[in-house]
């Protein structure tokens, strides 16, 4: 254990209790944290009121207190930063890809945070054409993000967006790119990229509600002319959809999507008409998801109409698609998942997901031949990359697994020959072959069978006395495919199992999977992950004493639930930007993301459904009982989940808990959801959570 608790312990900040009553269909909810909340303004105000000062104090109060009680294990940390920053090639350059001529590749270099990108144009062997140096944006600034780098068709100008406080509110700016001046045009409270039209001269974007952070509007830019005068094409007037706007892979057409958990809706317009009038593709209705992209005078549509729950892949022609003329492509099937596609002139490339795990299957559109990659590991993860040029034979796709670092292929779709084009370097004595994986299943309360991916040390022991960790996220049908990470070398190599619950939530196995895990069946989520525990636990790849678990998130909202439920299986567990007080987040439209949520959670304006998340809210299940060692962390500008969640969860947990283990809590006072922006800077908290694991573990250096 540390060492601290052999000597006078600090004392952890004494939260004030201000009981604010919260009532709901005559029920009453007491929230002595309530007062924790402050809004944008209130942190962006150059002199602090009484309130934000009060709430400042106590985050940093929490910081000292937590590097107070860290103090010893701090050595540690800074040498697992050290060692897991020292397995990165900082000199590194991404594999170059061609798009309208030039080809485009990212580089960092030592020393620097930040990337620089590139191009030359026809040939690798042209002269190199620096457009953006973000290290040089990133000066003085205690956060940077750039994102949405956007060449005009004519390869003349180059947007991209800014955001220095972490609120993913990007301001958009234009880089005249044959003379390297920036244009006077300015462009706030976006998404932060845009989409061209093809007169180079017109683009289109996407605003944000400054409050909610939806995105609701679709923009239209004139170059030269003032944001005042932009048009507004369309407004999404639905406060649970989102919408966007992009461009088919022919190019030929603009596309606006609205959507929510549900429900999509697309908007088409000739690229080359950009003053034109969006007309609706599909009307939305209840339960219909769907996407389009356009190729040799048809359109593809991957959807769920008429019940295909895993999806299944249309066509229409280009002259009449209404839904009339929809056929089928690719038909639905129970046992396979269709995720995505991409269309080049003469093939298709599908990603499909079968039995938890990613395949590329690949259609000759000249000869109709199809065929699936051949990956050749039992444990893996691919995914079609960037491939913008729809007249080409070649597949650009990439692949890891837990002992395969990223890696990125060529494949000859007529060929069918793969050519490994960069396999991500590791530097120090990594080898792959030090290392093995493999597909485990534990079977719930229920009797469903969930897959767990697991990566351990050859040689390492199965008898119950090694440490793991298992991660988890189970939210929003996102799959957690197994990939390499090379910090969790520091932890293989200190005689740690990592496993990956893949519970359902996710999509790993299916749309149902998803289905299973949401809404009325969101207790599916936090109880398969503790049955993991159980089944490695009974297996003996670890113990109680030695089990932790992680989760960021959703998947913090996933750690806060399994130790209300069972804290007893875990030795310690860490709380990532933890999405933790859920009933009170989702009664507030005016919290960012919360609208367009209620299908995934359930909207708690309905009795059924504010019963149901009150069941299992971390914040709302606190009780009086022991908990593991937990450590939270945080960012107080976080969009996603306000940094007021976790910080009142601790509170709470520090008044009620009947242990004496440790519970810390971590806020960055200059970041957001996604943690440091630089990609150093960011290690550092994974460091200190791997130090708080690996003490507790016993384990000292």
């Amino acid at each position: 254990m540390f060492s601290c608790k052999t000597q006078k312990a600090p004392e952890p900040p004494d939260a004030e209790k201000i009981p604010e009553e919260l009532v709901n269909y005559d029920h009453t909810r007491i929230d002595n944290y309530y007062w924790m909340r402050l809004s944008d303004e209130q942190k962006n105000a150059d002199t602090p009121d009484v309130q934000t000062q009060k709430v400042l104090d106590y985050l940093n109060a929490e910081n000292e207190y937590t590097d107070q009680v860290l103090a010893d294990i701090q050595v540690l940390a800074d040498s697992l930063f050290e060692e897991i920053k020292g397995r990165i090639k900082e000199d590194d350059e991404s594999v170059p890809y061609l798009d309208n001529g030039y080809y485009y590749y990212d580089r960092y270099i030592e020393g620097k945070e930040y990337p620089l990108y590139y191009r030359k144009k026809g040939t690798l062997a042209a002269k190199e054409e620096l457009l953006l140096d973000v290290n040089k944006i990133a000066e003085g600034k205690d956060y940077c993000s750039v994102s949405g780098l956007s060449v005009s068709p004519d390869n003349k100008i180059m947007a991209y967006g800014t955001d220095f406080v972490s609120r993913r509110r990007y301001t958009i700016h234009f880089m005249n790119l044959e003379t390297g001046e920036m244009l006077p045009d300015v462009i706030e409270n976006t998404t932060g990229r845009v989409t061209w039209a093809a007169d180079s001269k017109t683009c289109f974007y996407t605003g944000k509600d400054y409050e909610t952070l939806r995105a609701e509007s679709i923009m239209r830019h004139k170059l030269g002319s003032a944001s005042d005068n932009d048009v507004l094409v369309y407004f999404e007037d639905d406060e649970e959809f989102t919408c966007g706007i992009g461009k088919t892979q022919s190019e030929k057409y603009l596309v606006i999507f609205s959507n929510q958990t549900l429900t999509t809706e697309a908007r088409i317009l000739e690229a080359d008409n950009p003053e034109g009038e969006f007309r609706i593709f599909a009307p939305r209705e209840v339960n219909h998801e769907y996407s389009i992209d356009h190729i040799n005078d048809k359109f593809f549509i991957r959807t769920n109409t008429d019940d295909a729950t895993n999806f299944k892949l249309m066509v229409a022609p280009e002259k009449n698609y209404s839904r009339d003329n929809w056929t089928d492509f690719i038909p639905h099937r129970d046992d396979v998942l269709l995720q995505g596609y991409t269309l080049f002139n003469d093939y298709l490339a599908v990603s499909e997901r079968i039995n938890a795990l990613n395949n590329i299957r690949i259609f000759d559109f000249k000869t109709g031949e199809d065929y699936y990659i051949d990956f050749g590991e039992e444990v893996y993860s691919s995914w079609i990359s960037v491939n913008e040029e729809p007249d080409s034979e070649v597949l650009r796709y990439a692949y890891t697994s837990l002992t395969t670092p990223n890696s990125t292929f060529d494949y000859n779709m007529k060929t069918k020959v793969k050519e490994l084009l960069k396999e991500t370097e590791v530097l120090g004595d990594f080898s792959k072959d030090n290392y093995e994986s493999k597909r485990l299943w534990a079977t719930a309360d229920d009797g469903t069978k969930v897959p767990i991916s697991l990566v351990c040390r050859k040689g390492f022991e199965q008898n119950g006395e090694s440490p793991l960790l298992l991660y988890g996220y189970g939210s929003y049908g996102a799959s957690t495919d197994p990939s390499f990470n090379s910090s969790v070398l520091s932890l293989l190599d200190r005689g740690f199992a990592y496993a990956i619950a893949h519970i359902r939530g996710g999509s790993e196995m299916g749309r149902q999977w998803y289905e299973s895990g949401k809404l009325l069946n969101k207790m599916n989520t936090f109880t398969d992950f503790n049955d993991c525990a159980e089944f490695l636990i009974a297996e003996k790849y670890t113990s109680p004493d030695r089990l932790f678990a992680r989760g960021g998130s959703a998947g913090g909202l996933l750690i806060g639930s399994v130790i209300n439920l069972q804290p007893e299986l875990y030795k310690g567990v860490v709380a990532a930007v933890p999405f933790v007080d859920v009933v009170t987040t989702m009664l507030d439209p005016t919290i960012p993301l919360t609208t367009f949520e209620w299908d995934e959670w359930g909207d708690p304006r309905e009795k059924v459904y504010y019963d149901y998340m009150l069941s299992y809210s971390p914040y709302d299940q606190v009780k009086e009982q022991d908990y593991p060692n937990i450590l939270v962390t945080t960012g107080l500008w976080d969009s996603q989940v306000q940094y007021w969640e976790p910080a009142k969860w601790v509170a709470k947990l520090r008044d009620m808990k009947t242990d004496d283990n440790l519970l810390v809590f971590k806020t960055n006072m200059t970041a957001g959801h996604g943690g440091a922006s630089g990609r150093f800077e960011r290690l550092k908290i994974v460091a200190l959570q791997y130090a708080f694991m690996l003490d507790l573990a016993g384990i000292k250096k």
